[in-house]
C-alpha cells in the first residue's frame, strides 16, 4: 500500500481552513445561542407588558451569521445532503466529469457572492444603511457574509484538489 505525503506547505493551509471554519462556526453557534436568550427574555418581557425593543432586530441580524458561519464547516465534515445516487448510477469518468463540473460551478458561484457581498457592503457604508428599530449600521453583515463565502469557496477548492477526503471530522 502506498501512503501519499503532503507538502507541509499544503499541511499548513489545510490548517488554517480547518481552524478558519471552526471559528466562523463557533460564532454561528453562539449567535444561535444569543438568539435563543433575545427571544427568550423577549417573550418573557410581552407577558409583563415590557417586550425587548429591537429583539426583531437582533435576531434578524444573527440569524444572518449563524447561517452564513456554519456554511463553511457543514460542507468540510461533508454535512451537507447530497444527491449522489445520480452520479453514482454514471459511468465513472462521465460520473466524475459531472463531479468536477458541478465544483467548479459552485466554487464560481461564490466566488461571485463573495465579491457581491463586498460590493454591497461599501454600498451600504456609503449609504448609511441603519437596522429598522435600533438603528444599528448593518454594512458590516454583507462584510461578514464575504468572510464566509471566501472560507466556503476555500472549501470547496480543497475538495476539488482532494476530492473524497474530509476536511474536518465531525
Amino acid at each position: 500500500m502506498q501512503t501519499t505525503t503532503i507538502h507541509p506547505l499544503c499541511e499548513r493551509c489545510e490548517s488554517m481552513l480547518r481552524w478558519a471554519a471552526g471559528v466562523l462556526a463557533s460564532v454561528a453557534g453562539l449567535a444561535i445561542a444569543v438568539m435563543i436568550a433575545v427571544t427568550s427574555v423577549d417573550v418573557v418581557g410581552r407577558w409583563f407588558g415590557r417586550p425587548l425593543t429591537g429583539a426583531y432586530d437582533v435576531v434578524e441580524l444573527l440569524g444572518a451569521i449563524a447561517i452564513t458561519g456554519a456554511l463553511p464547516y457543514t460542507t468540510a465534515c461533508k454535512g451537507h445532503v447530497a444527491i449522489d445516487f445520480l452520479i453514482h448510477k454514471l459511468p465513472g469518468r462521465i460520473s466524475r466529469a459531472v463531479d468536477i463540473l458541478t465544483r467548479l460551478v459552485t466554487i464560481s458561484m461564490f466566488a461571485f457572492l463573495t465579491w457581491r457581498f463586498v460590493q454591497y457592503g461599501m454600498e451600504l457604508k456609503a449609504s448609511g444603511q441603519v437596522t429598522l428599530t435600533l438603528r444599528w449600521p448593518i454594512f458590516w453583515m454583507p462584510c461578514w457574509m464575504a468572510l464566509c463565502s471566501a472560507v466556503m469557496l476555500l472549501v470547496l477548492v480543497f475538495e476539488l484538489v482532494r476530492p473524497g477526503k474530509e476536511l474536518i471530522k465531525p
